[in-house]
C-alpha cells in the first residue's frame, strides 16, 4: 500500500530530528552567529579610544539592530551551514544504502523528496527563528551592560528579516540537496559546495569583478551576491564578507526566490531520472 505525503513527513521528520549533526550544525551557526556579531566587536570597543571597531560601535549590537546582525551571515557562513543540512537530509540515504529500504515501502520517489524538502524547509525556518532570538538575547545583554534603553525594532522589520533570511537559508539548503542528488553521496557535494560558497563567490568578487566588467554583470545574476544585497537592504552592517548592495532588494528576492524555485525543480528531476545507487 502507497503512504501519503502526510506519513512521510512524520517519518522524516522523526528521522532529522534525531540525527546529533543537525543540532551541531544549529549550535556552530549560533556560536558563530554570537560570536562575530556581538562577542568580539564588543571586546574590541575597549581596545579602541572611539569605542567603534572596524565601522561597529556600541549602538550596531543594540537591539534595533539586531535582525541586521542576525543574518548578515547567511550570505555566507550561515549559507555553508545550511548547503550542509541540505546534503545531510537528501544524501545520507546514498551512503547508508537506505533507498531501496525507504522505497519499497511504497511511497514514490516524488513522495519522498517532497517529505525531505518539506523538513528542511522546517528546519530552515527553526535555524532562524533560533537566532533571531538568540541574536535578541545578546543584544538585550549589551543593552544593559552599557546602560541603554530597551528600543526594539518594529514587528514588520524582525518578520521582514526573518523572512528575507529564511528565503536565503532555505535556497542554500536545496542548492545542498541538488549537489546530494547529483553526486550521490555526502563527501563530495559538501566539499564542492562549500568551495563555492566561500571560495569562488569572493574570488569573482574581490579579484574578477574589480577587472572585468562583464564578471561584475554577472554577480548580478548569482545567488550570492544576490542575497548579499538583500541582506544589506535588510540592516546587514556594510563590511561585513559577503554583504554588499550590489542590487536593490526587489530584484535580489527574485533572483533568489528563482534560484531557490529552480534548484528544488532541479533536484526532483536529478532524483527522478538517475539510479538511486
Amino acid at each position: 500500500m502507497r503512504t501519503d505525503l502526510a506519513t512521510n513527513i512524520r517519518a522524516e521528520l522523526i528521522k532529522q530530528r534525531k540525527r546529533p549533526a543537525h543540532w551541531l550544525l544549529l549550535a556552530v551557526a549560533v556560536f558563530l552567529t554570537l560570536t562575530f556579531a556581538y562577542l568580539i566587536p564588543y571586546l574590541g570597543l575597549a581596545d579602541t579610544p572611539a569605542g567603534v571597531t572596524n565601522g561597529r560601535g556600541v549602538a550596531a549590537m543594540l537591539p534595533p539592530a539586531f535582525v541586521g546582525n542576525v543574518i548578515a551571515g547567511t550570505p555566507l557562513f550561515l549559507g555553508a551551514l545550511a548547503m550542509i543540512f541540505g546534503v545531510l537530509v537528501a544524501g545520507s540515504e546514498y551512503n547508508w544504502e537506505s533507498w531501496k529500504t525507504v522505497l519499497a515501502q511504497g511511497p514514490s520517489r516524488f513522495t519522498v523528496l517532497a517529505a525531505k524538502i518539506a523538513v528542511l524547509t522546517l528546519g530552515t525556518l527553526v535555524s532562524i527563528m533560533t537566532l533571531l532570538a538568540t541574536g535578541a538575547a545578546a543584544a538585550a545583554l549589551v543593552g544593559v551592560l552599557k546602560d541603554q534603553p530597551p528600543h526594539w525594532p518594529s514587528v514588520s522589520t524582525v518578520l521582514l528579516g526573518a523572512g528575507g533570511g529564511w528565503l536565503i537559508i532555505t535556497m542554500w539548503a536545496m542548492l545542498g540537496v541538488v549537489l546530494a542528488v547529483a553526486f550521490r553521496g555526502v563527501a563530495l557535494p559538501i566539499g564542492l559546495g562549500l568551495v563555492w560558497l566561500l571560495a569562488v563567490q569572493n574570488l569573482l568578487a574581490v579579484v574578477a569583478a574589480p577587472l572585468l566588467d562583464w564578471v561584475a554583470d554577472l554577480q548580478l545574476g548569482l545567488p550570492g551576491p544576490n542575497a548579499g544585497s538583500l541582506v544589506a537592504a535588510l540592516g546587514a552592517p556594510r563590511g561585513t564578507p559577503g554583504v554588499d548592495a550590489l542590487a536593490a532588494a526587489p530584484q535580489a528576492t527574485l533572483v533568489i526566490a528563482a534560484y531557490l524555485i529552480g534548484f528544488t525543480l532541479l533536484g526532483a528531476w536529478l532524483f527522478r531520472r538517475r539510479d538511486i545507487i
